[in-house]
């Protein structure tokens, strides 16, 4: 890959990265919104810090860890990504409570259309914020978001430090097994 610059990261600020998605998928994964790295390659969770790739392996949803330009294979696996809010910035918070709200909206909206069987929104507090659930907690959800039933995860940015790889596979693995236990079976 390319080393990208400071100046190449703050030229792809706003930019939009398309959505990685089917209709009927297993499990859609919803980020909060692309980072400046994800607009600047196209390519989700593209940071090298960020642990959504090898998270995803290691709790068996993929056979091995893809890297962010496999993306595509995503689908083959009945898997997607795409975020809560489209427009990419340097850091969460500098999204409004508006622009949350707005993306929750399109979002039912995009799910109800692609109808996945669980929406998995990567990032707790992103979910409270689009869904007005201030109470939320990670693990699946009550309510269902477009027809899909829903499951907040932790979010995988290397931020996060109050979870570890291993704990966040962990959790990844549990809608995994919930994902099949409610996949139809094959005749």
């Amino acid at each position: 890959m390319t080393r990208l610059t400071p100046a190449d990261l703050e030229a792809a600020r706003d930019r939009l990265v398309p959505d990685v998605v089917a209709s009927g998928l297993s499990v859609l994964f919803c980020g909060i919104n692309p980072g400046l790295m994800t607009a600047a390659t196209g390519h989700h969770f593209a940071r090298p810090g960020n642990r959504f790739w090898p998270v995803l392996h290691r709790s068996g949803f993929t056979p091995r860890q893809l890297r962010p330009a496999e993306q595509e294979e995503l689908l083959s696996y009945g898997l997607g990504i795409t975020n809560v809010v489209a427009r990419a910035t340097a850091r969460a918070d500098e999204l409004s409570a508006e622009e949350f709200r707005e993306g929750g909206r399109l979002l039912e909206e995009k799910v109800a259309r692609l109808r996945p069987a669980w929406l998995a929104v990567v990032g707790v507090t992103a979910y409270r914020s689009a869904f007005g659930e201030p109470k939320a907690r990670i693990g699946p959800q009550e309510r269902t978001i477009g027809g899909a039933r829903v499951w907040a995860l932790p979010n995988p940015s290397g931020l996060n430090a109050h979870w570890t790889a291993a704990t966040m596979a962990e959790e990844f693995a549990r809608l995994r097994l919930a994902a099949s236990a409610s996949a139809p079976s094959s005749p």
